[in-house]
């Protein structure tokens, strides 16, 4: 018989005011006894809706059910059917609004915890025997190392291709190794999954910024016959209000960049970074959230989001801003800044806001923010965080005959396989839709990686 409880079991948390100085991960993650009670909460629906709300395809009910079997090991390779993070997704997927959303048991109660229960499979599962296929001669480049290269990366190598993957930085792993933090996705998790494709036959070269080093026609030149564009979109959005020059205003790229990648965080590295007590950030969106929890975790006395909207209106996940309400983040809710203030030195002390009120809906759908006039106010702060929105890097559609992009600088695709304006390359993820989620870059990486392959004449 399924449990029929109606709510969902719960995650071990870190207490919040011990978490909010510390990077250490806050769910702790569910027991087996926790995971098996979840997953008798399944009803294994014939229809399987939700399935229809993951963007990678995995077989949730099935996977679920070989939990409450007690197979760990075969939930695992049914997961990975379809997902080649199942680690990073369990942990940053916003599940609420996909496949969770469909979950039959969220009509009278809440949804199965579809999320968590990946999460678990992808911790505990035994020894993965991983193999290299063998090549079927067929190369092709990836540029970006984030979700949706690496996706598309592992689908092709599993077909035979010999796939390299460009990343510019340093480290593998794009968004997930610089810019989610430690606290909610721990970087040994990103460099494992990473790992595992690489003992696949997946070739990864860091420190190559294309474009630079070299350009998308000297690959072809190389002899790779297709290219995959998931440069994601890193070129930060600025606020355009006077002061934004002042010594202390950071866009959040920076900031968790320098947190997560050049390990600020830690004792031992020297990487700068500003010393606050008042932190102000400008934003509602999870890399608000992400940004925000980091100032605090740093040493920050008072930490505020502000946020020309409501509450009701902030895109970031629930979670988040429970879990940011709860470390004592405030939240600066209706208010849009006007100026940053500053010192004779060229010092941040403060930002100036006005508030707002909503109108009519707006292209997205939300009420459109308007300000109040005469409602000025000054917030105090000595550092001011701009996550507003990044946008693709221009460098590659500079450096790339064909290749062309929209207003927004985003690369212009077919909706269905994803091909660019020129021939032989192909793009998804963020370079193509704007900043989104790990999940649906996965999701373009995927249908990509089918495209290439009918390219090629392989079947998949």
């Amino acid at each position: 018989m399924p449990n029929m409880q109606m709510q969902k079991t719960p995650m071990p948390e870190q207490d919040p005011a011990v978490r909010a100085r510390n990077f250490d991960e806050v769910a702790r993650g569910y027991t087996w006894e926790m995971a098996l009670n979840e997953a008798g909460r399944c009803l294994n629906c014939k229809n399987r809706p939700c399935v229809s709300g993951c963007p990678v395809n995995v077989q949730i009910p099935d996977f679920i059910a070989l939990i409450a079997a007690g197979d760990v090991d075969g939930a695992y390779r049914k997961i990975k059917e379809t997902n080649a993070l199942p680690a990073v997704c369990g942990r940053v997927c916003p599940q609420e609004t996909q496949c969770e959303s469909k979950c039959v048991r969220g009509v009278k109660g809440e949804p199965v915890a579809i999320g968590r229960l990946e999460r678990y499979v992808a911790d505990h599962h035994g020894e993965e025997q991983i193999s290299a296929p063998a090549s079927n001669g067929h190369r092709v480049a990836v540029i970006g190392s984030g979700p949706a290269g690496l996706t598309c990366a592992g689908d092709l190598r599993k077909l035979g291709c010999d796939v390299t993957v460009f990343e510019a930085l340093s480290t593998a792993g794009g968004v997930l190794s610089y810019g989610i933090p430690e606290f909610r996705l721990p970087k040994s998790i990103v460099a494992e999954e990473v790992s595992r494709l690489v003992a696949a036959g997946v070739k990864v070269e860091t420190n190559m910024v294309i474009g630079r080093v070299l350009s998308v026609d000297e690959l072809m030149e190389q002899g790779y016959e297709a290219v995959f564009i998931g440069s994601g979109a890193g070129l930060p959005s600025f606020m355009g209000v006077p002061g934004e020059g002042l010594l202390g205003v950071l866009s959040a790229n920076e900031f968790l960049t320098r947190i997560n990648l050049m390990k600020a965080y830690r004792e031992g590295y020297d990487t700068p970074l500003p010393k606050a007590t008042r932190v102000a950030v400008v934003g509602g969106g999870n890399v608000a959230m992400d940004a925000a929890r980091c100032a605090m975790r740093l040493g920050a006395e008072e930490v505020y989001i502000v946020y020309r909207r409501g509450e009701e209106e902030m895109p970031a996940r629930k979670e988040e801003i429970h879990h940011a309400k709860e470390e004592g983040i405030r939240f600066q809710f209706l208010s849009a800044p006007v100026a940053v203030e500053g010192d004779e030195k060229g010092f941040v002390t403060g930002l100036r806001y006005v508030d707002m009120k909503l109108g009519e809906p707006d292209a997205s759908g939300r009420r459109r923010p308007e300000p109040i006039p005469g409602s000025e106010h000054t917030l105090s702060v000595d550092l001011v965080i701009a996550a507003i929105g990044n946008s693709p890097n221009p460098l590659l559609r500079a450096t790339t005959r064909g290749l062309e992009a929209n207003r927004k600088g985003c690369l212009v695709v077919n909706e269905e396989t994803l091909a660019t304006t020129r021939e032989g390359v192909w793009a998804g993820g963020d370079a193509v839709s704007g900043a989104a989620t790990v999940i649906l870059a996965m999701g373009a990486g995927k249908q990509a990686a089918r495209s290439i392959a009918a390219h090629l004449g392989l079947e998949n």
